[in-house]
């Protein structure tokens, strides 16, 4: 990993671990509004049983996990996975393992997991691509990825408006809203890649790939 993206990376991490105590409370209007029916509309999609979640930061998805699934939720704030370890706790919940990890130079073998989920995590890895390389490295062949991603809006206008923000907005958040992560997976490698707009002009959007077998 080259020095600049060993910066971009502690100050994502920073900003995350800085943040990890208020998390769900400020998140909780729109979570309640609209994530929480898109995470469950994602899990219902996987099959596992081995998979891999990147970026599982508070936990949210937890709840929607799908029974007879093995998950291994990574994260790179301690903040965050501290918050993820009191639910599994207080849910009592088998199969799922937390570990602190850079989902761009993951320690797993290739072809580990059958499937791998992430919900609004590319926007804050400081290489998205090579996150998704990592991500179809540890997939089986044949394996898939699932991904509920808010990127840059469809229109022109808006996106010029994001496109400005996203500097600012990085460095107070750790988060980028201009990305076009549906190119990146592509640019990754995955094929088979299925889009779905969940708000109008596409800043949300269900994403999913498919491994060469």
């Amino acid at each position: 990993m080259t020095p600049g993206n060993d910066k971009a990376l502690d100050h994502t991490r920073s900003r995350y671990d800085f943040i990890a105590p208020l998390y769900n409370l400020m998140e909780w209007p729109i979570e309640r509004l609209f994530f929480r029916r898109w995470r469950k509309i994602l899990w219902e999609r996987v099959e596992g049983p081995r998979v891999l979640e990147i970026g599982i930061g508070t936990g949210k998805n937890i709840p929607y996990y799908p029974e007879g699934v093995e998950v291994t939720g990574i994260d790179i704030s301690s903040g965050m996975l501290s918050r993820a370890e009191k639910m599994v706790r207080k849910r009592d919940i088998e199969h799922l393992s937390l570990k602190r990890m850079d989902a761009q130079d993951m320690d797993f073998d290739s072809h580990t997991f059958d499937q791998v989920a992430a919900t609004f995590a590319f926007c804050s890895i400081p290489d998205p691509v090579r996150g998704l390389e990592e991500a179809m490295r540890v997939t089986r062949p044949g394996g898939r990825l699932y991904l509920l991603e808010h990127m840059i809006s469809k229109n022109p206008t808006i996106a010029r408006m994001m496109k400005f923000l996203d500097k600012p907005f990085h460095y107070l958040s750790g988060v980028h809203i201009a990305r076009d992560t549906v190119q990146n997976v592509k640019t990754a490698g995955w094929e088979s890649v299925e889009v779905k707009d969940l708000v109008q002009n596409g800043i949300v959007r269900f994403i999913t790939g498919r491994k060469r077998s």
